[in-house]
């Protein structure tokens, strides 16, 4: 039981600490709970933390190696880097027409599930993190019961991330009646700019894998 304590809050705190971190998975829920309210960050998380279960399933299966490839890391990166580009332009372009007076309902819910797993995807930060520091805590929590060991890391693993991103969307959704138009649109704005240097990032990063 010790062990699995252990494991399962070892596992909460690294990847609470990792969730807190600016990226384009907290821009995308600050966006989307300023005009949808508190249940875009869970939605958006659910889609991320099922993306991550497939994910583990590779990795327990020996995919890691693979992974790690620099050819792999910069095929992430610069397709990852398309996306964050698209959604930015996207941003962008509905700027003008943004208001808190539309209707919230517009978007079904599934949509947000399914940006949740894109954004994931399109970081390849995420994918190195699973192939070294998620990988070292599947074959240390495989020692503590096998497919029992790495429930409990997954379940700390998971956990942090729905409760970062569900408190930052409870606390936008919850100040949505005290923003104008004008300061919603440009928080919108913000994460555009903030998606698109991103992808900038991601762009160099992944040429940087195939130069060097």
């Amino acid at each position: 039981m010790l062990e699995y304590a252990t494991i399962f809050f070892s596992s909460f705190i690294i990847a609470l600490s990792g969730a807190m971190m600016p990226g384009p998975l907290l821009t995308a829920t600050i966006s989307e709970s300023s005009r949808r309210g508190f249940l875009a960050g869970p939605l958006l998380i659910l889609g991320h933390g099922m993306l991550e279960l497939l994910l583990l399933v590779t990795l327990v299966f020996g995919l890691a190696p693979f992974l790690l490839r620099d050819d792999v890391f910069a095929t992430v990166a610069i397709s990852g880097g398309l996306i964050l580009v698209w959604m930015a332009a996207g941003m962008f372009r509905t700027l003008p027409s943004l208001s808190l007076t539309s209707n919230p309902g517009a978007t079904k819910n599934g949509s947000l599930v399914i940006s949740g797993a894109i954004l994931s995807i399109a970081n390849p930060y995420w994918i190195i993190w699973w192939a070294t520091i998620g990988f070292g805590y599947v074959i240390h929590s495989w020692r503590y019961g096998h497919m029992g060991g790495i429930a409990i890391f997954f379940a700390g693993h998971i956990l942090a991330d729905f409760a970062w991103y569900s408190a930052v969307s409870g606390a936008v959704g919850k100040g949505r009646h005290l923003f104008s138009d004008g300061l919603y649109r440009g928080i919108i704005g913000t994460c555009a700019v903030i998606l698109a240097l991103f992808a900038c990032y991601f762009f160099y990063a992944g040429v940087q894998r195939i130069i060097t």
